[in-house]
């Protein structure tokens, strides 16, 4: 597994997508008798099977990070760097580290000698590509 799936479990989006996929073999297992048209009809176990149903289930980026900034004794500021995000994850946020994410990312080869420029080029898209795996990130920190 890569840098950005250490992000991803951090977050509980890898555990999330986990959970899917166990729950849905069970939902085609109950159809599997000829009475299948009774099963939907009745709302009651169905809304069990209706959840693994919907696999996005978004995960409340902000609030977790809020709430790991507020326990934090440092003053974090993961909107804005990739540093402090990943601070907050308990990862590693050397310049090593973010190399290899970038590299992971695919971070343009000029970008990657000036820090920087790759800190603020990585922060974006771990939050594109966190909210393209089920992050609820707002669109004002995506542009």
């Amino acid at each position: 597994m890569g840098f950005f799936s250490k992000i991803l479990d951090k977050l509980g989006i890898g555990s999330a997508r986990a959970a899917t996929p166990s729950a849905a073999p069970a939902a085609p297992a109950s159809p599997t008798t000829s009475t299948a048209a009774p099963a939907p009809a009745t709302p009651s176990p169905g809304t069990t099977a209706a959840a693994p149903v919907n696999p996005i289930a978004m995960v409340d980026v902000v609030a977790q990070m809020e709430q790991r900034a507020a326990a934090n004794p440092q003053k974090l500021n993961w909107k804005t760097s990739i540093v402090d995000l990943l601070k907050l994850l308990d990862l590693d946020s050397s310049l090593a580290a973010r190399k290899e994410l970038a590299t992971e990312l695919g971070c343009p080869a000029d970008l990657m000698g000036d820090s920087a420029q790759m800190n603020m080029w990585l922060h974006k898209n771990v939050l594109a590509h966190i909210a393209a795996n089920g992050g609820n990130i707002p669109q004002a920190m995506l542009d």
